[in-house]
């Protein structure tokens, strides 16, 4: 194996990455609770993922990753108070939960694809695993590790040793940031909520029976008991945002490890915020936020160019959305897609010079900056075209860009390409009779078109 580092949250430096299991990595990324769109924001931290699922590909291991969807248990305040955001968000468009969850949960999927973003193995929704919530709560109730007040069961962080030791944050601030939703049942501000009672006075959409009573599971509870669940022998690699250190991942461990008194997981690797208003963060609770719909497609714009755009900063960098910057990006990719498509389609062999820089890169803490600078490098060497096209192809395995499928586009004025990317749009949303009309329209311009598992093939008549 070669030698992979990653920046590890847990010890705050850079460390070379050694598996649990030989040639093999469990990966728990956390997912969204699906109450809306995701914004651009979330799925930065997605490409990131997926650049770290990509890399370790590359390296030749086999990668078992696990992402949960939140559909139940995360409240509006991130201390246990507030309504459950699924609950809110039914209200908001006069749909069940159920529906809320299915309908955001599919939109990410199309994200995801949009984006070139490899599902992950498992996707498993907390609504599926409730038992698996309720035996981990049993397990820290025989532990002492928990309370009971008027509107749950709740973990007590005094009984747990080192809380802090992933935010590496003094205990004092962690209390005062906790003390912004006040509950006086709390025995210290850092608790939090295992099992949330149903409120007497109105029934949930989402609710079970548990030793406890009538509720539901709390928020951090769920990726817990999934991650235990599918990789309980592989705790390599959990990911999210940076967002997430303080709260959720901070509670993952001490729930956790106080179950089993085993360490949960080895590695915790977080990217950093998009930015967006003289560097405020993009958050759906600041209404700020923007979607690939409304940023990139309804602007006729090739979600991949975001993909690129984050390429160009290192994933615990903060990021800057700005117009100015999608349209250097655009104009950054066609560039590429351009100077691969004068190579011609003729392949050779890969570069070993430029796969070691390629692997030297990506394999220090996924420096995808400089990943672009050795993509440059090589487009301009004195090598043959054809091994410069197998090479950049080879890459391309990680950057995710879809160049060959870029490649094996012809060139199109731009009436018959907004009609090939209204087709593409139109058959993502299942559309299809507006794609068949937009199929007549693309073949009066002498065009055929052919859907593949891999996209839309467009040739000439």
């Amino acid at each position: 194996m070669n030698k992979l580092y990653f920046y590890n949250t847990l010890t705050r430096k850079k460390e070379i990455f050694k598996s649990i299991k030989k040639s093999e990595v469990g990966l728990y990324t956390c997912g969204p609770t699906v109450y809306n769109f995701a914004h651009i924001g979330n799925l930065r931290t997605y490409i990131f993922e997926d650049i770290l699922n990509r890399v370790l590909f590359y390296n030749n291991y086999k990668v078992k990753r696990v992402m949960n969807i939140t559909d139940v248990g995360h409240l509006t305040g991130d201390q246990n108070m507030g309504e459950d955001k699924l609950e809110k968000g039914a209200k908001r468009e006069n749909r069940t939960t159920w529906e809320i969850a299915e309908f955001y949960t599919e939109a990410l999927k199309n994200d995801f694809k949009l984006l070139n973003i490899l599902e992950p193995n498992i996707w498993c929704k907390a609504t599926d695993y409730i038992k698996e919530q309720i035996d981990l709560i049993k397990i820290l109730e025989k532990k002492n590790y928990t309370y009971k007040t008027s509107d749950g069961i709740y973990y007590d962080t005094s009984k747990f040793k080192d809380y802090n030791k992933l935010s590496h944050l003094d205990l004092d601030t962690l209390r005062e940031g906790a003390r912004i939703e006040i509950n006086i049942e709390k025995k210290n501000p850092t608790d939090f909520a295992l099992w949330k009672f149903s409120h007497k006075d109105s029934k949930r959409q989402m609710e079970w029976g548990s030793p406890w009573g009538i509720g539901f599971p709390g928020w951090h509870i769920e990726c817990s008991a999934m991650s235990l669940k599918f990789l309980a022998d592989q705790l390599d690699i959990h990911c999210g945002g940076i967002d997430l250190i303080n709260i959720h991942h901070t509670n993952e461990i001490a729930q956790s490890e106080g179950a089993t008194g085993k360490k949960f997981f080895n590695y915790w690797i977080h990217g950093a915020f998009l930015n967006i208003e003289g560097g405020k963060k993009m958050a759906k609770s600041e209404e700020n936020f923007l979607t690939l719909e409304n940023a990139f497609i309804k602007q006729n714009i090739n979600p991949l160019v975001y993909r690129f755009l984050a390429l160009q900063v290192h994933y615990r960098k903060p990021m800057e959305y700005s117009q100015e910057g999608i349209k250097n990006a655009q104009k950054g990719l066609n560039h590429l897609y351009n100077q691969v498509m004068e190579l011609g389609k003729e392949k050779g062999e890969v570069d070993n010079n430029f796969k070691k820089k390629f692997l030297e890169a990506i394999n220090d803490d996924l420096n995808m900056p400089q990943v672009l600078g050795v993509v440059q490098e090589l487009l301009k060497a004195n090598l043959v075209d054809k091994d410069k096209l197998k090479t950049i192809l080879d890459f391309d395995k990680v950057l995710g860009l879809r160049i060959e499928e870029n490649l094996m586009q012809e060139k199109f004025s731009d009436q018959v390409q907004k009609l090939i990317d209204l087709r593409k749009l139109a058959r993502d949303e299942k559309e299809f009779i507006k794609s068949d009309e937009l199929r007549i329209e693309i073949e009066k311009f002498g065009y055929n078109i052919e859907d593949t598992k891999d996209g839309q093939r467009v040739k000439k008549i």
